[in-house]
């Protein structure tokens, strides 16, 4: 019942947990509630919370844990693993935002020194300077 979730900002807050060299790492994002991300991430805390009471045996109406295996099967469930470049863009996204430079980064690659930007000028240089050359051989070749 996606309704009794509270609704009230706007904001559903994701945790995944995912297995890195051994390590758990757990990644917390907030999403807006009527995105896409959002409501299959309720769907499945739906579909954990149904099966939790079903999966307990009952003998004479008393609910019993089923002993040894349940304890093994919540021990040994298997996690997401995390490759080594979703590991770094997430450390990368932590850094920035610890040291508030969101802002600054986007402002910078925005501008005259970014990157794309500088490639983008080199290639019209280049082919400029190709036109000009290529001008100069043909009006060389009709004479």
């Amino acid at each position: 019942k996606p309704q009794e979730k509270p609704k009230d900002s706007g904001k559903v807050t994701i945790t995944k947990t995912f297995d890195f060299a051994g390590e758990e790492i757990k990644v917390t994002k907030e999403v807006d509630s009527n995105s896409k991300e959002a409501k299959s991430f309720l769907k499945q805390q739906e579909k954990l919370q149904a099966a939790a009471p079903a999966s307990l045996p009952t003998v004479s109406g008393v609910k019993r844990p089923s002993g040894m295996s349940s304890l093994l099967g919540k021990i040994g469930a298997k996690k997401q693993k995390m490759s080594t470049l979703e590991k770094s863009k997430l450390d990368w996204e932590n850094f920035k935002e610890e040291e508030g430079i969101v802002e600054e980064l986007a402002i910078h690659n925005r501008g005259k020194d970014g990157y794309i930007e500088r490639k983008a000028f080199l290639e019209r240089v280049d082919h400029r300077q190709f036109e000009i050359e290529r001008d100069i051989r043909l009006s060389r070749m009709k004479p």
